[in-house]
Order: C-alpha cells, then sequence, then structure tokens
C-alpha cells in the first residue's frame, strides 16, 4: 500500500501526524485491555494498522523508533529512582551470578539450535546471543503495570535484564572481532577509557550537582524548570553513555539510582512520568510499524517454529535456572514467563551482523520478524505463567473498581490491624473505603460481611479513585516499611488536608515516621505488650495501682527516649532509660546484726514488714 502523502511541516494540518498516532493509541489500547491482552498488545496492533504493512500513514519506523526509544530511557530512570544504591548492592549475586548463567545458558541453546538450521557456526553464534537478551521495554512495563517490581520475582527479574543492557557492548564487539579482518581492530582501550570516563561524569554529576541544582530552582518556585531540570538530567546522562557507546538507558538508569536518596525524588518521578508514558506508548507503536507482514506471511511457518523454539527454550532455561538458584515453583514460572521474549537489541545486533557479512540478510529479517512477534507475544506468556502459579483453586483475581466508594475515611490495608480499625468508624456509622492489595484477604474479609476494594495504595491514581482527595483521615494499616513509606509521601504531597494516621511496624519506622510529622503513628505491638505485662504483674501478685504506676513509668521512658533518639539521630540513644536488668535490694549477704530502727517512725515501718529485717 503506497503510504499517504504527509502535509508540508509549515502547513497547519502537520499536526495529522500526531492526531494518527494520539487516535491509534487512544482506540486500540482500551480495546485490547478490555480483551485482556494489555496495553502492550493494543500499541503493536496500532502500529501494524497505522504502518507501511497496515494503512501507511507512516513508510518509516526506523525515525519513529529513534525517538520513541526516549521512552525506555525514562522509565529506567524511574526505576532507578526506587533502587537506592545500598539495595542495588544487594542485587549484586542476581545480577552477575543469575543474570549471567542466564545470558550463557539460553546463548548456548538457541545458538545450539541455529546450528541445526543450517547456519554456519559465526552466525549462529551471533544468533544465540542475541536471541538469549530479553525485552527491557516489554518485560518492565508489564510487571510494573501488576506493580510487581517490589516483589521477589520482580527483582529477580529486574536483575537479569540489568545484566542483559551491561552485555550489549561486549556482544557488539563480538561482531566486530568475527567481522573478515575485524580481529585486528585497535583503540580497545581507547574505548575502555571512555567507557569509563563516560561513567564517572554520570555519576560525579548526579551526586555533586544535581542537588544544589534542583535545591536553586526548587527556592526559585518554577516549577516548569523543574520539569525541565528533570528532563535535562535523564536524557543528558542517556547521552553521555551514549556517545561513549552504551546503553542510554543505562546512563538514564545509573542516574537514577544516584538519586535515589534526594530529597527531589518523588517531585523528579513525578515530573517525567507523563513524558515517560507517551514516549513509552510511542516506542510499541513504532515497534509495530516495523512488523513486515509480507514477510511473516511468506514465511509464515517457518517463523512460527523459530518463535515456538525461542520462547519455549528460554522460559525452560530461565525456569530451571531460577529453580536451581533458589527460587520458589511460582516466581520461577513468572520470571520465564516475563523473560521467554527476544529484545530489541536484538534489531541492532543482527543488522549489524548482516551488514558485517556475517549472518545472511534473508536470516536477518527472519530473526528480526521472529524476536517483534514474541514480543507481541509477551503478555499472552506472561499471563499463561501467572495462570500456573496460581495457587489452585484461587478465583480469577479481581478487578479494581471504585464506582459506589465515598467514605470519609480511607483504610489502606484491611488485615487484622485495618480490620480493627474500622469497626471504630462503623459503629460510629462513619462510612469508611478500604483497599487491600491482598485477593485472599478480601475473600476472607468479606465473609463477614466487610465491602473491601481491590486496590494498590501505593498508586496515586488508586488514592484518588478511592475518594483520597475529599477524604478526612487516611488510616495507613499496612504492614510493610517500604510500601507506607511510599504512601506517606504520596499523601502528604497531594491529600494535605487528610489526617495522617499511621501504623507502624518497628520503633526505627515510628522515628521515621515522626520525623515526617505524620498526624498520628503507633508501634503495632506497643499497646499490646504494655497491656501483656500489666496483666502479667498482676497474676504475679502485684496490685492493679503497681502495676499500673510501672506501666506509666515505661511510657515516661519510652517517650524520653524516642525525644533524644529524634534530636540526636541515633538509634541507641537513651539507652540507659531501658530496664535492662531486675532490681535486686542490696547488700548482697546476710546481715551479721539484725538492724535497729533509728527513731519510733522508722521503729513503725519495720514492724509492718512481717518477719523479715530491714537493711537501711
Amino acid at each position: 500500500m503506497t503510504p499517504l502523502p504527509m502535509p508540508p511541516p509549515h502547513d497547519g494540518a502537520s499536526l495529522l501526524a500526531p492526531i494518527i498516532f494520539l487516535a491509534a493509541a487512544v482506540i486500540a489500547v482500551p480495546l485490547f485491555k478490555r480483551l485482556k491482552l494489555g496495553s502492550v498488545v493494543g500499541y503493536l496492533v496500532a502500529g501494524i494498522l497505522i504502518g507501511p504493512s497496515g494503512f501507511a500513514f507512516f513508510s518509516d519506523s526506523a525515525s519513529v523508533l529513534a525517538s520513541a526509544e526516549l521512552g525506555i530511557v525514562m522509565l529506567l530512570f524511574i526505576i532507578g529512582l526506587e533502587l537506592k544504591p545500598s539495595r542495588l548492592w544487594t542485587m549484586r549475586h542476581d545480577i552477575f551470578g543469575f543474570g549471567l548463567g542466564q545470558i550463557v545458558l539460553c546463548g548456548v541453546a538457541l545458538a545450539g539450535l541455529a546450528l541445526l538450521a543450517d547456519m554456519n557456526w559465526k552466525a549462529a553464534v551471533i544468533a544465540g546471543a542475541g536471541l538469549a537478551l530479553s525485552s527491557t521495554a516489554f518485560a518492565v512495563p508489564i510487571m510494573e503495570e501488576r506493580n510487581d517490581l517490589t516483589q521477589t520475582y520482580g527483582q529477580r527479574a529486574f536483575a537479569v535484564l540489568l545484566m542483559q543492557d551491561l552485555a550489549i557492548v561486549p556482544l557488539l564487539a563480538l561482531v566486530a572481532l568475527m567481522t573478515p579482518g575485524g580481529g585486528a581492530a585497535t583503540g580497545g582501550w581507547t574505548e575502555t577509557l571512555g567507557i569509563l570516563a563516560a561513567v564517572a561524569a554520570v555519576v560525579l554529576s548526579a551526586r555533586y550537582l544535581l542537588n544544589p541544582l534542583f535545591r536553586i530552582l526548587a527556592n526559585a518556585d518554577a516549577h516548569e524548570v523543574m520539569t525541565a531540570a528533570a528532563l535535562l538530567a535523564v536524557l543528558g546522562a542517556a547521552f553521555i553513555m551514549q556517545a561513549a557507546g552504551l546503553s542510554m538507558a543505562m546512563g538514564a538508569f545509573l542516574a537514577g539510582v544516584l538519586l535515589a536518596e534526594s530529597s527531589f525524588r518523588h517531585e523528579l518521578e513525578a515530573d517525567i512520568e507523563p513524558f515517560r508514558g507517551l514516549l513509552l506508548g510511542l516506542f510499541f507503536i513504532a515497534i509495530g510499524m516495523g512488523i513486515d507482514v509480507k514477510l511473516v506471511l511468506a514465511n509464515l511457518g517457518y517463523i512460527a517454529l523459530v518463535v515456538i523454539a525461542l520462547m519455549a527454550t528460554k522460559a525452560v532455561v530461565i525456569f530451571t535456572l531460577s529453580r536451581l538458584t533458589g527460587s520458589p515453583r511460582s516466581d520461577a514460572l513468572r520470571i520465564a514467563g516475563v523473560l521467554s521474549q527476544g529484545g530489541e537489541f536484538a534489531f541492532v545486533l543482527f543488522g549489524a551482523a548482516a551488514t558485517a557479512g556475517i549472518m545472511s540478510p534473508q536470516n536477518s529479517n527472519i530473526l528480526i520478524a521472529s524476536v517483534t512477534l514474541s514480543l507481541a507475544l509477551t503478555p499472552l506468556a506472561f499471563g499463561l505463567a501467572n495462570y500456573l502459579a496460581r495457587p489452585k483453586g484461587m478465583d480469577e483475581e479481581m478487578e479494581v473498581d471504585f464506582s459506589d466508594a465515598k467514605g470519609k475515611v480511607v483504610i489502606i490495608g484491611f488485615g487484622r490491624f485495618g480490620q480493627v480499625v474500622a469497626q471504630f468508624f462503623l459503629s460510629q456509622g462513619v462510612e469508611v473505603t478500604a483497599i487491600e492489595r491482598d485477593v485472599e484477604q478480601i475473600r476472607a474479609a468479606s465473609r463477614f460481611g466487610f465491602r473491601v476494594f481491590y486496590g494498590d495504595g501505593t498508586r496515586l491514581d488508586v488514592l484518588r479513585a478511592a475518594g483520597a482527595d475529599n477524604a478526612t483521615l487516611i488510616a495507613l494499616c499496612v504492614v510493610k516499611a517500604e510500601p507506607s513509606a511510599k504512601i506517606v509521601a504520596l499523601a502528604q504531597a497531594h491529600f494535605p488536608l487528610a489526617k495522617l494516621y499511621v501504623r507502624a511496624y518497628d520503633r526505627r519506622q515510628a522515628l521515621t515516621l515522626l520525623g515526617k510529622n505524620v498526624d498520628y503513628q503507633i508501634r503495632e505491638t506497643y499497646e499490646s505488650a504494655l497491656a501483656f505485662g500489666v496483666a502479667a504483674l498482676q497474676a504475679l501478685g502485684f496490685t492493679p495501682e503497681e502495676a499500673h504506676e510501672v506501666e506509666a513509668d515505661i511510657r515516661r521512658r519510652d517517650d524520653e527516649r524516642m525525644a533524644l533518639q529524634l534530636a540526636e539521630g541515633e538509634l541507641l540513644a537513651g539507652v540507659n532509660l531501658i530496664h535492662s536488668k531486675a532490681v535486686v535490694p542490696e547488700p548482697l549477704v546476710k546481715p551479721k546484726r539484725p538492724s535497729k530502727a533509728l527513731n519510733t517512725e522508722a521503729e513503725e515501718v519495720t514492724k509492718a514488714v512481717k518477719g523479715e529485717d530491714v537493711v537501711l
């Protein structure tokens, strides 16, 4: 089909191009989400329809793809903001152990299949290495859409993707080495120094320049300039890395990690998010535009076999490796499902191999088409993996629906703690909107007549849908400290008029919450431990008055410790206020002579002690 002529750039009708992109996305994405196929497949189909193989509104998908890759860059920056360097360090075994093992084992297995398909050994090695890599652009949004990046399997899958991004440079070097006459290439040291200089530039800039810059801009109270500075930070880091021959996404990710502990982290995330969403959708549309439907139809049987072999081989290898490295069966299935596709880097690697004469153009095109189709099948593969990973007897997941949510109090987390808290509101006729992410917990609560909404409280859109904008009080009753901290930040930034009452897991979290000036916080076991202690003292024969005096003393000491810890920023401050050993009267040896009262009052007291001498 002949591409439709586009209006000249100076014509007002030049808006037709972005209108077509937006219209395709607006129509296709909701439709495919309604069909439970996910937004990614919707973007791909939209790209096919408006690309050369469809209505041919556009003929050059490569130029669109080059710009749309910025969506991946911004996605990796936001992910980096969620990962502190200390947390990234804890992932090192998964990155360099599990991740490297995945690349090597999948590469060897797929290279073996390529040899069986009559490829020469050089082409087979490049094919195996390229197909071993998965798609960060597809896998991460799918996990993010389910808010699973913080889950154990999401962290492990992301560690593998990080290792794959690091493998890009050596794989390109491998193509250069295999190129006839390219083995004697020089300049390796120069390239290495350039890479080290680029990494150092990003690290030093993010560590020492960006925070002072954001502080100055924040004091200037110019929100649009803050947005411009956020974009500058992301694109600048990406450009530096690209200039050194590394992945743009890796540069943005590194900048995000280094800014993860910045006080401007949430502001940066909010500024980048709209651009990230639009450009990432554009990336998927561009991938769809690049699918050559004629080539696929002409080689449909062969490409189908390649896609099945690719996804099945990777799924089996990744599942086995996940199990061997400690993942439970359900996590291993999800990791295998989300990483079973080929990656967008294969387009570059196979194109370079074809240009260098290592791989025939026909094989290169078929492999690229196979990778593209595997990308389109990723949501389905991940859906199947999730279905197989679900416990037996579990019904389908609940949908997020807040159509009848109207409570003045929003309870986030409806476990044992949240259910007891809800009793106080419900007993007085106060309307409550309860949010819970655990499907089984929702079902258990529903058996007792509770109406609980399914939703993730760490998402701003869910909080808004639940009515947090109009809430008088937000009761945060979740167990884990990490999601709790994120919800606190969102609530204070977007719902400042609502009182924020927070359940703290331990003393450390309670101190953090006090530092954030929440309206009320309480350690989940503190009051129950005090009540337990009072009851236990009475069981030992102490009077209720004596037991409550002890309770008051412990509360006073705890309050003093908390004040010292906040003031000094040290967890061990005020440790002398803790009753760390039993109070034993002295002397520890029996007196040689009985005691004598020095006056009448003392003698009366002594007589009141039955059968015991009083040591003064």
